[in-house]
């Protein structure tokens, strides 16, 4: 099904520095790069940490940490068909100004409702708000970055994965002292973002989409490659997006609710971000010169399967640093298997589409992309209620696995 488009921007990352490959890209790129680490750090700030005061400070049961996060999912990758749709129209630069401005409303809600209602309204929020901007920063990317779309969704891969290690560490501080504070702190920051992307984020130059909005999801609609290429990436997410819940949750069980709880669980995104930093720019060239666009997509997804091998020793009668050290892997093989896959996730999806409506296919795409962690979420969070309750806690992590496996297949399929 999935056959090499030939599109241009596969001649896979050079091995430069970091460094270099940022000062290689024109000044509309690096602010846009610039731009996803400061999301990125901002928000990581808060979520590690956000199932952990869920389900420790407001006691909420698992169920309803997972439709929490889940809702926080759907409402951002599940309308991320309408933040394309306005990209597609408005340019890039407006979507991504309004929704940082409207995930500081909502981090900084997070920070003082505690009944169910309000934080699923504080959830839906800071989810759609990134709806807006995340696609209007990928096809910004896509746009500026011309034939080397691979190099520049390497080096957001990057920024992404720095984030996601300086946010935790600073979140780890302020969430010793008080989750609220974290939540202001990140609402804060979203809040100045906004303001200076307003002043200094450049504008696109590149048409804008014109005439029916229903004809253009049509079109989209339509596309039948694309669409099974989402419902099988849909496992990718629910599996990835289990370093906000399943391992959280599980590390909280094994240590409690205190500090050491918070500060194991920002060790487990230091391993994302260290791997990032260090190994990115190489597993993306290599991914693609040994697999190629489409088997890099299987390859990736069986690591993530593997990923959930390990924690089936945190129930096993073994020494704590060990079922500790077992999540670390988790989260090892989590971020190696996101390593591979989703530096290529956007140039696919610009292939799928021909190049013709890449934000309306991409807000398409991410739509079942999010419908699929809505679900997996729910089912995550209430089974692993269920199964230490019944005494077979080992169920979630083999289904888990049992996803990514079946997900690889059908990837591989379809290449």
């Amino acid at each position: 099904m999935l056959k090499d488009p030939g599109i241009p921007g596969h001649e896979g990352v050079r091995a430069d520095s970091i460094v270099g490959q940022f000062r290689s890209f024109n000044p509309a790129v690096r602010w846009l790069l610039v731009n996803q680490f400061t999301i990125n750090a901002s928000f990581y700030m808060l979520l590690p940490y956000l199932a952990l005061y869920l389900s420790g400070r407001l006691a909420l049961a698992g169920w309803a940490v997972g439709l929490i996060l889940g809702v926080r999912n759907i409402s951002q990758q599940g309308m991320y068909i309408v933040g394309g749709t306005l990209t597609e129209r408005l340019g890039y630069r407006a979507p991504i100004i309004a929704g940082c401005a409207l995930r500081t409303a909502g981090f900084a809600m997070l920070g003082v409702v505690t009944t169910l209602p309000a934080l699923i309204a504080a959830s839906l929020a800071t989810g759609f708000a990134g709806a807006l901007f995340i696609p209007a920063v990928r096809v910004g990317l896509a746009q500026q970055s011309g034939s080397r779309r691979i190099d520049a969704f390497a080096l957001s891969n990057i920024c992404n994965r720095t984030g996601s290690l300086i946010g935790p560490l600073i979140g780890l501080a302020l969430t010793s002292v008080d989750f609220r504070l974290t939540c202001w702190v990140s609402a804060l920051v979203f809040g100045v973002l906004a303001v200076l992307q307003i002043r200094s984020l450049p504008a696109d130059e590149a048409q804008r989409q014109r005439g029916s909005v229903l004809a253009d999801w049509r079109v989209a609609v339509a596309n039948r490659k694309l669409v099974l290429f989402s419902l099988a990436m849909a496992g990718s997410y629910v599996l990835s997006f289990q370093v906000y819940l399943a391992l959280p949750l599980e590390t909280r069980r094994l240590a409690g609710t205190g500090d050491s709880s918070t500060i194991l669980v920002a060790s487990l995104f230091a391993v994302s971000g260290v791997l990032a930093l260090l190994g990115q720019l190489r597993i993306t060239r290599w991914s693609r010169q040994r697999f190629g666009l489409h088997k890099a997509f299987p390859a990736g997804m069986l690591l993530l399967a593997v990923a959930f091998v390990p924690p089936v020793l945190t129930i096993a009668p073994v020494p704590e640093a060990l079922r500790f050290l077992s999540l670390l892997i988790s989260a090892t093989f989590l971020a190696a298997g996101t390593m591979v896959i989703f530096p290529l996730e956007m140039d696919m999806v610009v292939a799928l589409a021909g190049n013709r409506l890449v934000a309306t296919h991409y807000g398409l795409y991410s739509t079942i992309v999010g419908a699929g962690i809505l679900v997996g979420s729910l089912f995550t969070g209430t089974m692993l209620d269920l199964a230490r309750s019944a005494g077979v806690p080992v169920v979630p992590w083999l289904g888990l696995t049992l996803l990514g496996l079946v997900c690889a297949w059908a990837l591989g399929k379809n290449s």
